[in-house]
């Protein structure tokens, strides 16, 4: 790349000085890097690393480097016929020492609170099922007019769901949601009309229009999205759910050109 000397400083640089890819040699393997994420199948960081013959830590530093370029999303209100439902994703510490901490220095670093994961795999530790306290709920937020809405939150209590749902959600929305408590309670307070619905039959759709099945698809994409990943490590969900939202919003090469126009 043609680099150049400011006559003022003599200090040298190139077009890309500045910039969160200034110190990558490859351009060639990175811009293939922001092509697989983009793709219709994006594969994990240990295939893709093999077929660009490069070490896995270097192809995921690449794909934090993209993740955090993507800007986080506009502040639209989702108006009209508003669907609201969570998901959960399970907890991860993966990458996490806390556990060769622990071992080296008991008393400075406590127990922690799970086992490893070859633990929960051998069977001698059973993996409780359902709900529990290692499952993160995620908010996901749909209205008829495309727009989405996937963030995680810390639990799915009042104050939080209420908190989260009042900047994004406008005064005159129509609710579709569950039923849980905490949706009712914000759309009483708020005066939007509330529709609750369930998987049993004849009580999917009220008035053939008012539903959860947009919601439900998009969780359904979620799931297909994050499986070829084995679970990221929960410190990093929240740049797997921009990049899914991305993906959900605009064609490949839309955000590929996104992408680039982040970086660069």
């Amino acid at each position: 790349m043609q680099r150049f000397r400011c006559s003022g400083c003599l200090k040298t640089y190139t077009g890309l000085t500045g910039t969160p890819i200034c110190g990558i040699h490859r351009h060639d393997l990175f811009l293939e890097v922001v092509r697989d994420m983009f793709s219709d199948r994006p594969r994990s960081c240990r295939k893709l690393a093999f077929s660009l013959g490069k070490a896995k830590d270097t192809i995921w530093r690449w794909r934090v480097l993209i993740l955090e370029a993507i800007g986080h999303g506009s502040d639209t209100k989702f108006g009209g016929i508003v669907e609201v439902d969570e998901t959960h994703q399970r907890e991860s510490r993966k990458g996490s020492r806390e556990w060769v901490l622990h071992r080296q220095n008991p008393s400075l670093y406590p127990r922690p609170p799970r086992h490893q994961w070859y633990v929960y795999k051998s069977g001698r530790v059973k993996m409780k099922r359902g709900l529990s306290r290692w499952q993160l709920p995620l908010l996901t937020i749909t209205d008829r007019s495309g727009h989405r809405f996937l963030e995680r939150i810390k639990n799915r209590s009042i104050p939080v769901i209420d908190a989260a749902l009042s900047p994004v959600v406008a005064t005159d929305a129509v609710l579709c949601t569950d039923g849980a408590a905490a949706y009712a309670r914000f759309s009483t307070k708020n005066g939007l009309v509330h529709h609750v619905l369930n998987n049993k039959p004849g009580q999917r759709v009220v008035e053939k229009a008012f539903h959860i099945q947009n919601v439900n698809s998009l969780h359904s994409r979620y799931d297909e999205f994050m499986r070829p990943f084995k679970g990221p490590a929960s410190k990093y969900l929240k740049l797997y759910l921009r990049w899914f939202l991305l993906r959900s919003r605009l064609s490949s090469e839309e955000a590929f050109r996104k992408v680039l126009e982040g970086i660069l």
